[in-house]
């Protein structure tokens, strides 16, 4: 079972990505993991990547389409996978589906998470993040026992850049202007899903199962 998750950012596509993963037994690659990954090792492409994450600007794609196309093929990834956070653009897309195409495959879903802006902004901005184990916490629906400190690992929890809400502003005006039209692509394909990210987190999961038909 091969799904994409769509939505914008702040939508709730990673929370579903995680748990669809751990129900079907299958990865959960997030391009937002990876890039994070790479800026604490401090790789080449973590410093170009931050770069642009600072700035709420999309990662170029090249930068992206190597790595997802790298994952992809691992051992792992035989019975299917969810990607989260990729696909962003049409071209990405097309990548995408040529690589499955070559490997005799192609998607099954894209699943989109429909919520409004003005609960994104809101909802990113009581989001909090692990400086040092990557936690995330939000200080309303996920918040830390103790205020500012990580569960986990005992760290400091801050307001990541990208979670700022000038910073949410430009993320959402990128996301319609280069990610919506992948809706539009997917449904031509006939894999296009929706479910409403307004609800409680289990529902909007028990309707993502239920599409999922198991």
């Amino acid at each position: 079972m091969k799904i994409i998750m769509l939505g914008a950012p702040g939508a709730g596509k990673g929370t579903q990505a995680k748990k669809i993963a751990e129900k079907y037994q299958i990865p959960h690659i997030s391009t937002g993991d990876i890039f994070r990954a790479n800026i604490k090792e401090g790789t080449e492409l973590g410093k170009k990547a931050k770069t642009f994450m600072d700035q709420g600007a999309l990662v170029p794609d090249e930068l992206t389409v190597a790595l997802v196309v790298d994952r992809i093929q691992k051992d792992d990834c035989e019975n299917g996978f969810v990607l989260d956070g990729f696909p962003r653009t049409i071209p990405q897309a097309e990548v995408l589906d040529k690589t499955l195409a070559d490997m005799g495959k192609k998607m099954d879903y894209a699943i989109d998470i429909d919520v409004l802006d003005e609960n994104i902004v809101k909802r990113m901005g009581g989001r909090r993040a692990c400086v040092n184990c990557g936690a995330t916490y939000h200080i309303e629906n996920i918040p830390t026992k103790v205020e500012g400190i990580c569960d986990k690992c005992g760290s400091e929890t801050i307001l990541r850049d990208d979670d700022k809400p000038e910073t949410v502003q430009k993320r959402l005006s990128v996301y319609h202007e280069q990610t919506q039209p992948l809706l539009d692509y997917y449904s031509r394909q006939g894999i296009l899903k929706s479910v409403d990210g307004m609800r409680p987190m289990e529902d909007v999961f028990a309707d993502i199962v239920q599409i999922l038909g198991a």
